[in-house]
């Protein structure tokens, strides 16, 4: 068969910012593949099914509402415990499974990146998306709980308003969990052990994000620290947009959204650059 036969030729990519993000695109069904393998391999043989999307969160809230508000009555900006926590662990945990889903990109798909040839960012891009299926199950949790404080406290506000800002904040997050888990994923594919210093970096930044705690709460030393934090004004932007409270600035937001691009394209770079190598290491 003569080269010009052929309907696609694949060659290796030497120059470490040759791109082609329009082939991702032409694998769009391959992603839809995978977002489908990644619900189902969840629940599969399991009683409950997506139900566990809901124990788990629903369990730490009410932990976090028993020990930090009724026992160490900790501030939470005037709202119930539950609206509070959840309202925090939903971003956090979406968040957390997109990091942790990325991070693992090379080792857990050794197997079928040494034997098939597809754009390896789709593994990455596909858990962002199937990871939106947990998030929706918390969402309508955070709305259950929302219309029942509505009753019962009518100091609560939503702003309307800025509901747009929602889908933000979340492409924020997926931005910042996709572009570090990939960074992390393309070091530790050569060097396991940083894996373990990443695990304790994720519960220090779970304690240095508002998410047992109000920003109101820390005192005006520390609160500059606090929103070097780009998940912060994410999670007070949430709040506020459904309850009224929560502390921000439009310059905060435009610090995540600006770190999100940032750390996204050095980790799409990092990674790509890593893809060609880590066959040999992983």
């Amino acid at each position: 068969m003569k080269e010009n036969d052929w309907t696609s030729i694949i060659t290796p990519k030497s120059k470490w910012y040759q791109l082609n993000l329009k082939e991702i695109w032409e694998y769009r069904d391959l992603i839809g593949i995978f977002v489908k393998r990644d619900i189902i391999s969840i629940y599969k043989q399991t009683i409950l099914g997506p139900v566990w999307f809901l124990l788990g969160p629903l369990f730490t809230v009410f932990t976090y509402t028993f020990l930090f508000s009724e026992v160490a009555h900790l501030s939470t900006d005037g709202l119930p415990g539950p609206l509070f926590y959840l309202g925090g662990t939903t971003l956090w945990n979406y968040f957390q499974s997109c990091f942790n889903g990325a991070s693992s990109t090379f080792s857990a798909n050794a197997g079928i990146f040494g034997k098939v040839y597809f754009p390896r960012l789709v593994t990455p891009i596909s858990l962002m998306i199937s990871n939106l299926l947990k998030l929706s199950f918390q969402f309508l949790t955070y709305i259950v709980f929302l219309v029942y404080y509505y009753q019962k406290i009518p100091v609560l506000h939503f702003h309307l308003e800025l509901i747009f800002m929602i889908p933000v904040v979340i492409l924020v997050l997926a931005m910042i969990a996709m572009g570090a888990g990939i960074l992390v994923s393309s070091f530790t594919s050569k060097y396991r052990d940083l894996s373990m210093i990443v695990g304790i970096g994720m519960t220090l930044l779970m304690y240095a994000t508002p998410i047992m705690y109000p920003v109101s709460a820390i005192p005006d030393l520390y609160k500059p620290f606090l929103h070097l934090n780009p998940i912060s004004p994410l999670i007070e932007i949430f709040r506020y947009v459904f309850t009224g409270t929560g502390t921000y600035t439009w310059l905060q937001l435009g610090y995540s959204f600006g770190f999100g691009l940032v750390v996204l394209l050095l980790g799409v770079f990092v990674f790509h650059r890593t893809e060609k190598t880590f066959m040999d290491t992983v």
